[in-house]
């Protein structure tokens, strides 16, 4: 099933992060938002954003390990996960090709996509580019994911089922992928002041990319 919502009054803030490593001459810090056009600039650009769950996956696990057969309980959850990652890659693919369509001449083997010579970008909370979990909580209020799908949060911003996929399209030429890597205690204030959070609650979802 796929779901477009009619979300065009939503207003969903992303705040995204950049990197704050020392890098070699004329390599830039990167953030996601440089492959957002700036509103000024009259650019006609895109944002979008995916939640993919495999329903019935978890309880078929729990059936199969209450007979004791680890195997094709472990099994399940495989295979859930790998179809999750697959609708996820046909829905990129849509994106490009058809719903936005900047790459409607696309025409890619099963090497390339794996290899992702795709244009355009679908990173995910929680990954390299964007370790805050917190982008989770605008993306599922811009894609009603609750009501459209039944895929929910935890407390700990887990996706539940847990075979699920989430994130956002970057549509830019230029937009790849790269990790955040180590941020100091002025992007975390900044970060603060833009979250209306305090200190203890910014370091608790920023940990891993902390360098200090």
């Amino acid at each position: 099933k796929v779901y477009i919502p009619d979300n065009t009054t939503i207003k969903a803030k992303f705040q995204h992060l950049r990197q704050q490593g020392k890098k070699g001459k004329n390599l830039p810090n990167l953030s996601l938002a440089d492959f957002v056009a700036p509103k000024e600039s009259d650019k006609q650009d895109y944002f979008g954003g995916f939640a993919v769950g495999i329903f019935g996956a978890d309880e078929k696990a729990k059936a199969f390990e209450t007979e004791f057969d680890d195997y094709n309980a472990i099994m399940v959850k495989a295979l859930a996960d790998r179809f999750a990652e697959a609708f996820t890659e046909l829905l990129h693919e849509r994106v490009r090709k058809q719903y936005w369509g900047y790459a409607v001449e696309e025409s890619l083997e099963s090497e390339e996509l794996i290899k992702e010579k795709y244009k355009g970008i679908r990173p995910a909370p929680g990954y390299p580019a964007c370790p805050d979990h917190t982008l989770k909580t605008p993306l599922f209020e811009l894609l009603d994911a609750e009501n459209a799908i039944g895929l929910t949060l935890t407390d700990s911003l887990a996706m539940w089922p847990a075979s699920a996929v989430s994130g956002m399209y970057y549509s830019h030429e230029e937009s790849k992928y790269f990790g955040l890597g180590k941020i100091s205690k002025d992007q975390v204030e900044a970060y603060m002041k833009q979250k209306g959070v305090d200190k203890d609650e910014a370091e608790k979802w920023l940990s891993p990319a902390l360098n200090y």
